[in-house]
């Protein structure tokens, strides 16, 4: 059986830049790394192999630049990385992102292995959307379990799978039919560092490309021409500076006093 896993390369969030005529972002120049969440999920198709014996894909959609993401995922012992480049898959959103991930597993299932699972990090740190993990389970008829914070139980003679999913205080075991696809939060495991002889092997290993002529995809369907969400402008919120009022450590109740003032004179609180 084969695990699947998709992770994505994302910039440094600390140093991002958006174009102000295009509003996308500006590459040029800017550090990458392997989005956190998706280290997470890598780390547990990892643990299942280790445990089970499955293999592992990992499949990511960026420039020829990704590659670099997909070879820490050799070092760290992936069986197959498969990095989905192409010029008409550019300028994706969620959905087309989708389809064009979805297609791949599919191809995955027919070629390789019959997919039993599919792991996604719950979110990327660029876009925050939490899409691209459902409209993959949404467009392959998956069964979808979102932000797991524990597999309890897997079975593949049954083809069950048990897990813990994080909620707003509580959490909530739910069971499944495989195949499924897994959203998962930080709270699952801690990711393993490569030994230095993967990374070594990796540093020479061929990653495999696949285009729009390997999933032969509707090119109305993909990148921007297969994008419904427009981008109409991007920024950063303006905020007011912050007043400090009276000497809250040596006179709580005075600077308490000159708030409720503050407060009132702007009609913020109620006489």
């Amino acid at each position: 059986m084969l695990i699947v896993v998709c992770i994505k390369q994302v910039p440094d969030t600390t140093q991002v830049q958006i174009d102000p005529v295009t509003n996308t972002l500006v590459r040029d120049g800017i550090p990458f790394i392997v989005n956190p969440y998706d280290t997470h999920a890598l780390e547990e198709a990892l643990r299942l192999k280790d445990r089970f014996g499955c293999r592992v894909a990992a499949i990511s959609m960026g420039p020829p630049n990704a590659e670099g993401t997909l070879k820490k995922a050799l070092a760290l012992g992936v069986d197959h990385a498969i990095l989905l480049s192409d010029r008409v898959f550019g300028g994706a959103d969620t959905l087309a992102t989708s389809n064009v991930l979805a297609a791949a597993i599919t191809r995955l299932h027919s070629d390789v292995d019959e997919v039993g699972l599919v792991l996604c990090g719950k979110q990327t740190i660029d876009g925050d959307t939490a899409q691209v993990g459902p409209g993959i389970a949404s467009r392959l008829d998956y069964r979808q379990l979102t932000l797991v914070d524990k597999i309890v139980n897997i079975d593949f003679q049954t083809k069950i799978i048990r897990v813990s999913r994080k909620l707003e205080g509580r959490h909530e075991i739910v069971e499944a039919p495989l195949p499924a696809m897994l959203t998962v939060v930080r709270e699952l495991n801690r990711p393993r560092y490569p030994k230095v002889q993967m990374r070594l092997a990796a540093a020479d290993a061929l990653v495999e490309v696949w285009n729009n002529s390997t999933l032969q995809l509707d090119e109305q369907q993909i990148g921007l021409k297969g994008s419904p969400t427009w981008v109409s402008k991007i920024f950063s919120p303006e905020r007011d500076k912050g007043e400090i009022l009276g000497d809250g450590n040596a006179d709580p109740e005075g600077a308490a006093s000159l708030l409720v003032e503050k407060l009132m004179a702007k009609d913020m609180l109620p006489i």
